[in-house]
């Protein structure tokens, strides 16, 4: 993965206490000191850590950076139970407890995933925290996924390849498209139904981004545009960026614009 590539990337292992090995992506590692800021990665709902590619390239220039395969997912290993947000806001805790002076960035489901974290683990290890393209309960409340768990049940290749596509606003490969969703039917199928449903009302999330304490930035697209003016209205130290013209990978369709946004805000936790 790291041919060619100005930063080197490399693929390390850790075991969680319920005894499931997890893999992370690393970047410039020379530059993790107990003082300097760390970027951590989290990435949405079945897909791989290696989405966050360019960023582990651009970002790893400057800081340590790492990206975690959740459970289940990338290079991380399947195992028959832990797909809860209690379980994987814990291994995101396991994740984070080498380190401090943490800028943590979920995106989907990995946002919702960092806030359970923050919930359950506070946030004495982070210096801020980037939440992208998520729902957080603000209104108004999403539209509802009509039939897209029965979807996975019923017709599970069709319907991850259009989610696959759709996420993408610039053109993906077909060749990619397939290992995304080869990666993705690596969990079972109810595995992956249980990792949408968590049983919290929208209110748990909307309190957990209200109480957090520190810098927080939240990048959407359209899709949360209304939900990032009520959280930063409801909590007015919020910065936001709407991305208008890409999908719900905006860092893969505009990463020049997500990367900048993303230093910027890194710098400014430097400077605190």
């Amino acid at each position: 993965m790291a041919q060619g590539c100005a930063t080197q990337i490399t693929r390390r292992s850790f075991q969680t206490s319920d005894g499931v090995t997890l893999s992370v992506l690393e970047a410039g590692l020379d530059h993790a000191k107990d003082s300097n800021l760390t970027l951590a990665l989290v990435t949405g709902w079945s897909m791989p850590a290696a989405v966050w590619q360019n960023q582990l390239e651009q970002f790893g220039r400057r800081y340590h950076t790492l990206a975690l395969d959740p459970r289940g997912q990338g290079e991380s290993a399947l195992p028959t139970d832990g797909f809860t947000a209690e379980r994987r806001a814990t291994d995101l805790h396991e994740f984070l407890a080498p380190l401090s002076n943490v800028l943590l960035i979920g995106w989907s489901l990995g946002a919702i995933e960092s806030l359970q974290y923050v919930h359950m683990f506070g946030a004495e290890r982070l210096a801020g925290m980037v939440l992208v393209d998520s729902s957080v309960g603000e209104e108004p409340e999403p539209t509802p996924g009509g039939t897209f768990l029965q979807a996975l049940r019923d017709q599970r290749d069709k319907t991850l390849e259009g989610f696959v596509r759709a996420i993408f606003k610039k053109a993906i490969s077909d060749d990619e498209i397939a290992r995304l969703v080869g990666g993705a039917k690596r969990m079972p199928v109810e595995s992956s139904i249980a990792l949408l449903s968590y049983p919290f009302p929208r209110t748990h999330w909307k309190e957990i981004a209200h109480g957090f304490k520190k810098p927080l930035l939240y990048l959407v697209t359209p899709q949360f545009a209304e939900q990032a003016q009520n959280l930063r209205k409801n909590r007015p130290a919020t910065q936001i960026e709407i991305f208008n013209d890409a999908g719900h990978t905006l860092f893969v369709d505009e990463p020049e614009r997500f990367n900048a946004l993303i230093s910027r805000f890194a710098e400014s936790l430097s400077l605190r």
